[in-house]
């Protein structure tokens, strides 16, 4: 499933309209995104939004962070915070892999 699939979904799962979840969803300067914006998201009209958005969609609709970061090819600034060996994060991405395969 494509990212907005994924959100257009949950919305109707937790049957909010696309205007209700935008009035929910706030950029960094305080303002709602449009349900416009919203309706472009779920078509997979634009690319999946910033980490800000992400973390707001994922706690509004009841989804895993994590689950929205694999959607939209993006990774958690938490995976940043330290410097990591190129050995450690190809190991972490083999693991990764691994575990996607087995299930």
């Amino acid at each position: 499933m494509a990212f907005g699939e994924v959100i257009s979904s949950a919305r109707k799962q937790q049957g909010l309209s696309q205007k209700d979840l935008a009035a929910r969803i706030r950029k960094e300067d305080g303002e709602p995104i449009s349900p416009q914006y919203l309706n472009d998201l779920e078509r997979n009209r634009r690319n999946p939004p910033s980490q800000h958005l992400l973390k707001q969609f994922a706690s509004e609709l009841r989804l895993s962070e994590d689950y929205l970061y694999f959607l939209a090819r993006q990774l958690p600034d938490d995976v940043f915070e330290d410097t990591h060996e190129p050995e450690r994060v190809q190991a972490a991405f083999t693991a990764f892999r691994k575990t996607l395969k087995e299930g």
